[in-house]
């Protein structure tokens, strides 16, 4: 089963009548080395896989469609430790959908394709689940904080519904094992930075009731139980890694920007000058070729020593802190301290499937049916947050149906992306001016100041895959589903104790006077 047909199977059971219209984009594994940047050599082969999953809902048959949920998650595979990891980097809704929200089931469904080893389309035996909790009125949809019917989660409540739904994922995974000889070992960790244990459990409530799933608070690095995906062998040579190469470098990720600074800070002493140039010798005899080739050599070399000397550097500077150190000092980054409560989340799954072992045959960078480009999945991408809104019903429906025919278009060959109309128009009104093309990528936070230096870090043996083709048949198969669900609604609540004429009673409590004593 792929992941559209997994993601439409969840959303069988929901309560209501409508039809929902499901966009699935998984990209092709690449070459990635920015996981673990500081990590010594060698760093660990990592494959990365963009995911964009967009949900559209429609009430009747001649309802419009309304976007309703979206996911952007990265998937990193690294083949070395037998390990992958599933990083959420954002969640978001329209608030136009019908009740219940399809969010949340959407969002286990997509976590459970690649925690469940039956279903992982990744030969792993660890699986990593990693997200940052951050509330924002909005996050994929822009203006749909103006939507009266959207209600943001405040930050404690954000941080307890990303609770919940690594519990109920939890709780369904040994209920889901691939065969009998599968043995999974689950582990959950939460962190609240500059909260207490105490504090973090009694902001979060009862968001965890469930007796047979247990949360740990602190971080999973210091942890022996399931290893670590960026160290293959944490005893080697009996020395312990340090934080550059068992924290992993996400984009847009305060661990990461903290990570990034630490092992650049400058001494006490502040910025040290430049060291002075060698004077230029010109050996007369020669000739000025020659010497010119020595002094293309000389700073070739000098370019080496800088360069192994400020690599070295940074990793002193990052044994120098402590795991538990550097979770303490996140504690006051401007991230964590901004007024709202934030909170760190990781779930691994470990598993010993012999189902994994007759995967790994494959080659990591082969692409599988129903995956394409990234480049398509950062068009569509930039399309949603730079060219549509979705503060009304009248916009989001348009702004759905641009994309929807966005994406087929471009899955079909199509070379330009329309963007809707963010000026007044809507769906059915005369336009006077054309259509733009969008062109531009989406604006990403920069990349570890390891790869800003003369000697960045390049793959270099190419993918020896070509690039797959897309077209209507795998949009049809493997991209676009619809489902169409008829099942009884929410039950309407109804007063405990209810008058004669059908109100409920209001009971009004009378004080009574204290009697005083006689003198």
């Amino acid at each position: 089963m792929n992941l559209r047909d997994a993601l439409l199977a969840s959303l069988a059971n929901l309560p209501g009548s409508r039809q929902f219209h499901l966009h699935v984009l998984v990209s092709f594994p690449r070459k990635h080395s920015n996981l673990y940047p500081f990590a010594s050599q060698p760093r660990p082969r990592t494959y990365l896989q963009d995911i964009l999953i967009l949900l559209s809902e429609q009430a009747g048959p001649d309802a419009r469609r309304l976007f309703v949920s979206a996911i952007e998650a990265s998937v990193y595979h690294i083949p070395s430790t037998s390990s992958a990891i599933v990083y959420v980097s954002k969640v978001d809704s329209t608030g136009q959908a019908t009740a219940p929200s399809p969010t949340s089931t959407l969002v286990r469904a997509f976590l459970s394709y690649y925690a469940n080893p039956s279903t992982r389309p990744l030969p792993v035996d660890h699986l990593w689940i990693h997200l940052f909790a951050r509330a924002q009125s909005q996050y994929l949809f822009p203006n749909s904080a103006d939507f009266p019917g959207k209600r943001p989660l405040t930050d404690v409540k954000l941080c307890a519904w990303w609770k919940r739904q690594l519990t109920s994922l939890a709780e369904e995974l040994p209920n889901a094992k691939a065969d009998g000889d599968t043995t999974l070992s689950t582990r959950l960790y939460y962190l609240l930075p500059g909260l207490g244990e105490l504090e973090a459990s009694y902001s979060l409530g009862h968001a965890s009731t469930s007796s047979s799933v247990t949360w740990v608070y602190g971080h999973p690095y210091s942890q022996t139980d399931i290893p670590l995906p960026g160290v293959s062998n944490r005893n080697a040579a009996g020395v312990a890694p340090h934080i550059g190469q068992i924290i992993p470098w996400f984009d847009d990720d305060p661990k990461a920007r903290f990570i990034d600074e630490i092992a650049y800070t400058t001494e006490a002493d502040g910025v040290k000058s430049p060291e002075r140039k060698r004077p230029r010798i010109i050996d007369r005899r020669s000739g000025p070729r020659v010497a010119e080739e020595e002094d293309v050599q000389d700073k070739a070399v000098d370019k080496r020593d800088a360069h192994g000397q400020k690599e070295e550097q940074t990793t002193k500077t990052l044994k120098k802190v402590s795991v538990s150190e550097f979770w303490e000092r996140m504690s006051f980054r401007q991230e964590c301290i901004a007024g709202a409560i934030t909170g760190f989340f990781v779930m691994a799954v470990s598993s010993n499937s012999p189902q994994a072992v007759a995967r790994s045959e494959v080659s990591p960078l082969a692409p599988q049916p129903g995956q394409v480009a990234p480049q398509l999945i950062k068009r569509v991408l930039a399309s949603l947050m730079t060219g549509h809104e979705f503060p009304s019903v009248d916009r989001a429906a348009w702004s759905t149906k641009v994309l929807e025919e966005s994406i087929r278009g471009l899955c079909d060959g199509l070379g330009t992306v329309p963007v809707a109309n963010i000026g007044g128009n809507v769906a059915g009104s005369d336009r006077s001016t054309p259509e733009p093309t969008l062109t531009c990528a989406m604006p990403q936070t920069p990349p570890p100041r390891l790869l800003r230096v003369k000697h960045p870090v390049v793959d270099a043996s190419p993918n020896p895959f070509p690039e797959p083709v897309t077209s209507l048949e795998t949009y049809n198969a493997y991209i676009y589903g619809s489902l169409t669900v008829d099942n009884p609604g929410l039950p309407r609540k109804t007063p405990a104790e209810a008058g004669d004429d059908g109100k409920p009673k209001v009971t009004v409590l009378t004080v009574r006077r204290k009697k005083r004593a006689k003198p």
